[in-house]
This record gives C-alpha cells, structure tokens and sequence, in this order.
C-alpha cells in the first residue's frame, strides 16, 4: 500500500435493508468506528434508504455512497437517478460498472465511462469496478479484459479529475459465491492496474479496492498486499460487527 493513500473501506449493501433496517446498521457503523481511526469508510445503501442514511451518519466521517447513477442531470429518463440527485442527498461517491449491473442491466464499458464523467462533473467520486468472469480467468483472459474495462471506463479522463477517481478489481467469479482470490492472485492484478493507469490517467493517485467476498478472515491477508488501497465489500457489510472488523483490518 503506498503511503500517501488513505485506505477505503466501502460497503455495498446492493438491494438489501428497509428503512428501519437501513437506519439501524448506520447507527451500529457510527458507533463502532475508531473516532481516531486512519481508515475512510463508507456505506452504499439502496436509493431508498439513502436519505435515512444520510441523516444518521449527519456529523460523522462515514461516508453515503450510491450504488449506480445515470449520466444525464435530469429528464425523461423514468427510474434512473442522476448524479445531481445523489449530490443533493449528500453523497461522497458512486459505484459505477459493477459486474452485476453488467450482467443484469446491460451496463457497458461506454456506458461507465459516461458516467464516470456525470458523477465528477458533480463533484462526487466514481468506485469504477473491474473484473474477469470464471471462464475468462480459466482461458488466462483476466489482464487482458481488465485491461480493455479500464481503458474504455476510464477514456478521456484527465490527471485533474482522476485524483478522485477509486478503481474496484472484484473478479465476477468470487461475488457472493464464497469465492475469494488469493491474495497473490489479487496483488497481482492491483500491481497490473497500478502499472497501467498512467498511461489512461496520467499521474494521478488512485486508489484500488478489492472486492469479491472479502470477510473478516481473509480481509487481513489481503490488505496487506502492497497494491490494495483497500476492499469493496458485500454480504459482510450487511452486518456492523463483520463490517467493522474488515474496516480495522485496513488499519
């Protein structure tokens, strides 16, 4: 992990929590947080609970994160959300190009790379996530998709707007299956990443994440490779106590 770079903890509660539910974990999160800790955390919560959320983490250095955002400020663009919105709701950043909004919703390597742009031009900062499937991992593709994602996501972003730029490397294959890259095989494609971003990017510093199962047991071993600025996390952010150890992990 290189020095200057604050570590990340970023939990993805994807379409998980009511209201009631959403509040509840957001208090548990606050509390439990080291006031004097040297870790950046933050929540993506479902757009419907993310004024609630909002509002329980008000004076606190969580931080709101949404789960996607379309590119246009507005229009008639029925069940989308702009970035416009997600700024005035007060949210910090934005997970764009997860694989299951790829697979599920027909999101595009173009398609993150608009709002890639529409999410800084609102002052928020984009989570951009990469990542092979099993059957491209297994043909030795993993380098070379993530390579042509980030260079596609990431196209006409100067050093400038990247400084606020975060990069997720979750292989599709250890997603919510239990699954989870070792943390050779996950070092090895942060130092890919890292090697490659100044060519897409210039010099900007950018943070990677890991994301794919990442749980309070294998969190420590893998945020100890060099290259991993911290994790995108799932099911393990659903609960405060298996959040919290992973956020201390990163420490």
């Amino acid at each position: 992990m290189l020095p200057e770079i604050t570590p990340l903890i970023a939990g993805n509660w994807k379409m998980h929590k009511t209201l009631a539910e959403a509040r509840a974990l957001a208090r548990e999160i606050r509390a439990g947080l080291d006031p004097a800790g040297t870790v950046e955390v933050a929540v993506a919560p479902p757009f419907t609970a993310l004024a609630a959320v909002a509002a329980e983490l008000t004076g606190s250095p969580v931080g709101l994160a949404a789960q996607d955002a379309f590119w246009e400020p507005q229009g008639a663009f029925t069940g989308a959300i702009s970035p416009l919105m997600l700024q005035d709701v007060g949210c910090r950043y934005v997970i764009i190009g997860h694989s299951e909004r790829r697979r599920h919703f027909g999101e595009t390597d173009a398609g993150v790379n608009r709002k890639a742009k529409a999410v800084l031009d609102q002052g928020l900062r984009p989570i951009v996530c990469v990542g092979e499937t099993l059957a491209q991992r297994e043909a030795g593709e993993t380098l070379e998709v993530v390579s042509r994602q980030l260079r596609a996501g990431l196209a006409g972003l100067d050093p400038v707007q990247a400084a606020a730029l975060v990069v997720a490397y979750e292989p599709v294959w250890a997603i919510g299956t239990g699954r989870t890259a070792t943390p050779a095989q996950a070092q090895e494609v942060h130092a890919f990443i890292r090697s490659l971003l100044p060519e897409v990017v210039g010099n900007a510093v950018v943070r990677l994440l890991y994301g794919g199962s990442v749980t309070p047991d294998n969190a420590a071993a893998l945020l100890a490779q060099p290259d991993l600025d911290g994790a995108l996390v799932g099911g393990a952010s659903l609960q405060a106590a298996s959040f919290l150890k992973i956020a201390a992990a990163a420490a």
